[in-house]
């Protein structure tokens, strides 16, 4: 095996989803550039390395050294150390300051930096409280170092070194060496198996209590992510055996005593005519059992709004708006005025829109004490157009507590309002559900608006098909397409996909659908290219980033999210300066979307934004939302992914002018009916399905929808008997 040692001048090609990378090296005393290829996770462009590896020709990129091992080190001359300072990964050093320290200092520069930093206030430009910057980080670094060497040791990619340090700072190895497990409970992207393989490696037996209860919590939080509250104990000593690798028996001593000391709550529910065992952790078993509390509380309040004679209001807003009125409508709204908690649902087409307008009319007469609210950013900001009223996302109306990442609306500090109307309903996750309706006053009423054939939240739960299913809170099904509706074939062919019907395909280009026949996977690839960079603009005048969204049932392909993101990012926004971090490649002016909630920066899971400026010096990122500008540090990164192309449940509750997707039978696990149908209605002038009629079908007719396991229903059905049970805690 051959060594090479120098730095890495600039990355050619990068797998954010195994680290593989392609790269062009400087190694020492050598003028060319040396092309290096293999797995190396978190390296970072300046890094100076020593690589073990083979050379290996190419047959159409010649030589190239393939790296098997390699190791970080400290650079000693001074163009690496230049380069290694000039590289962002010490924060208050920029390229500009870069070349001015080593110019000034030339070898002994990381010994000043390291030994005595106040030196640094004889560069021009450098004061105090950048020289504590850099000390600081300076030091931050050499923690970080020591825990890279750590997991290293363990065959652990480095690139979760700087969480852990952000987690546990200067303790971080003590603390994984003391219980490794902790890992897949507070590092994002760790999971039980590598936190397993580490304690492994210090010695822990695959039977240690330790393991198994660790294990057993984070299989049911992994649960969790998959959209279940609760878990069929058969089925998850099933499963967690296959996980853990131990005697059935032992995991559930296990589970028994985490059940005694409360940790576990485990209940019997009927689900489909029989009666099971279901384990929650104790923090969603809590969430759904006062969701249903607050229900009822609602339910049974009288309402500060007085009594009118609701036929009559009807009419007067139908002259008001200059509307008319189905009759399913008319008993919507009148249902809506008429009961203190009421559930409108129904799907693109059948009037949401119109009714909650007829409703909102109605009840300005009453009162000025209304609020409008939505799971996202983009569907507050569709019912705010479509209302021409003020609306607010869940969160905001609940105005986020940036101290405790909660909320500063809640039972002791509720809203003030009569009335208070929640659209795209179906997003609403356990835990959300949970902060909204214990913020609402008892004398308000709430009327809940969405579409319960679209995908469930991307949160734990299935809130609206769960209080509709218990039959305990009123509701209205919108079945009938009206007027204007019924001319577009995106709205009709979303129905017919819904009825589990093939969708009429055989559209001119005129038409708001279209299906475009291809099988190659890589033809499907340069036509999504092909219509998003040149085609689409140029005949609907819709800008390629703002006005069109890509979409993918799956992750990974090449029509799949990572791949079509990448293709998409090279074609509509090219950089000669990306930025490489948490395996991930940025350019300014990049489409970016957060992908789970940051209640401290007041950004949420599906937001969409632009990478306004990327600060190498301040090691700084500033990302554009619809209505503010966030800061995050690199090592946040990792919260953040491209948006050239997203997965439908991430889009859903947003609209875009255009809609694209790949449909193909290697999306074949994806293709279900649900799926497909909140896809295609996420497309307000054009949607356009490029695959398969094979794939098509399978999605058409797989009515079999990702089953969750939940225990609302049955918590708001039996919450009559036990309605003055005491309020249970969440967290």
């Amino acid at each position: 095996m051959d060594t090479l040692q120098g730095y890495i001048d600039y990355v050619t090609f990068l797998n954010p989803e195994n680290g593989f990378i392609v790269a062009k090296f400087k190694e020492k005393q050598k003028k060319e550039f040396t092309t290096i290829v293999g797995v190396m996770p978190s390296v970072q462009v300046g890094e100076a390395l020593l690589l073990e590896g083979d050379w290996k020709s190419h047959p159409h990129f010649g030589r190239q050294f393939e790296v098997k091992g390699y190791s970080v080190e400290i650079p000693s001359d001074i163009v690496g150390i230049q380069k290694y300072l000039e590289s962002g990964l010490i924060k208050g050093i920029g390229p500009v300051y870069a070349e001015k320290i080593v110019k000034k200092f030339k070898e002994k520069t990381l010994d000043v930096i390291d030994d005595d930093p106040m030196r640094l206030l004889e560069i021009e430009g450098i004061g105090k409280k950048r020289i504590e910057m850099i000390r600081t980080n300076w030091n931050e670094q050499k923690i970080i170092r020591q825990v890279i060497i750590f997991l290293r040791t363990h065959n652990i990619s480095p690139t979760y070194a700087q969480k852990i340090y952000k987690i546990y700072g200067n303790s971080s190895i003590e603390k994984v060496k003391e219980n490794p497990y902790i890992l897949a409970k507070d590092i994002a992207g760790i999971g039980f198996k590598i936190a397993d393989n580490i304690a492994e490696k210090l010695g822990f037996e695959k039977s240690s209590p330790l393991r198994i209860a660790s294990g057993i919590e984070y299989v049911l939080f992994e649960l969790t992510n998959s959209g279940h509250t609760c878990y069929p104990i058969d089925n998850f000593l099933q499963k967690s055996q296959k996980i853990l690798e131990v005697d059935e028996d032992i995991i559930k001593t296990q589970l028994d005593g985490l059940i005694i000391n409360n940790h576990i709550i485990k209940e019997l529910l009927e689900k489909d005519g029989e009666k099971k065992e279901f384990i929650w952790l104790k923090s969603f078993y809590n969430f759904e059992k006062n969701i249903a509390k607050e229900l009822n509380r609602i339910e049974n309040a009288s309402s500060n709004l007085r009594q009118i004679d609701i036929d009559k209001a009807i009419d007067w807003s139908q002259k008001k708006l200059n509307i008319e009125l189905a009759w399913n409508q008319k008993k919507a709204i009148f249902e809506s005025i008429d009961k203190k908690l009421h559930i409108i649902t129904g799907g693109p087409g059948t009037g949401k829109s119109t009714i909650t307008n007829a409703i909102l009319k109605i009840s300005e007469a009453l009162t000025d004490s209304i609020y409008l609210a939505a799971p996202t950013g983009r569907a507050a900001k569709r019912l705010a157009e479509i209302t021409q009223k003020k609306a607010f996302t869940i969160h905001s109306l609940l105005e986020v507590d940036f101290v405790s990442s909660g909320f500063k609306k809640n039972e002791n500090n509720p809203l003030k309002c009569d009335l208070i109307i929640i659209d795209e309903a179906s997003m609403i996750d356990t835990l959300l559900l949970y902060h909204l309706l214990k913020a609402i006053p008892s004398n308000a009423k709430v009327i809940f608006v969405g579409d319960i054939d679209q995908l469930p939240s991307v949160g734990a739960g299935n809130t609206l098909k769960d209080m509709i299913a218990s039959e305990k809170v009123a509701y209205t099904k919108l079945t009938e397409i009206y007027r204007q509706a019924k001319d577009s074939k995106i709205i009709s062919n979303a129905h017919l996909i819904n009825k589990a019907e093939m969708p009429d395909i055989h559209t001119d280009e005129k038409s708001d659908f279209r299906f475009i026949y291809l099988e190659d996977l890589a033809e499907i690839e340069k036509k999504i290219l092909k219509l998003v960079e040149f085609e689409i603009p140029k005949k609907k005048k819709f800008h390629p980033l703002n006005d069109i969204q890509v979409i993918s049932p799956m992750k990974r392909g090449q029509v799949g999210i990572e791949n079509l993101n990448l293709v998409l990012q090279n074609a509509l926004n090219p950089s000669a300066k990306p930025l490489y971090r948490a395996g991930r490649r940025f350019h300014e002016k990049d489409k970016v979307m957060q992908i789970r909630n940051n209640y401290s920066k007041n950004v949420f899971n599906g937001d969409i934004g632009k990478i306004l400026h990327i600060d190498t010096i301040n090691q700084e990122v500033d990302i554009g939302f619809e209505d503010k500008v966030v800061t995050y540090d690199f090592s946040e990164l990792d919260e953040i992914a491209l948006a050239y192309c997203v997965s439908v449940h991430k889009y859903q509750g947003s609209e875009c002018q255009c809609i694209i997707m790949p449909i193909h039978t290697t999306h074949f696990k994806l293709l279900q009916k649900n799926l497909l149908y909140t896809a295609i209605t996420r497309g307000k002038k054009l949607v356009i399905l490029i695959g398969t009629t094979k794939a098509l079908a399978i999605a058409v007719k797989n009515k079999e929808v990702l089953k969750r396991h939940t225990g609302l229903e049955n918590a708001i059905r039996n919450i009559s008997d036990n309605a003055q049970d005491i309020f249970l805690p969440g967290f």
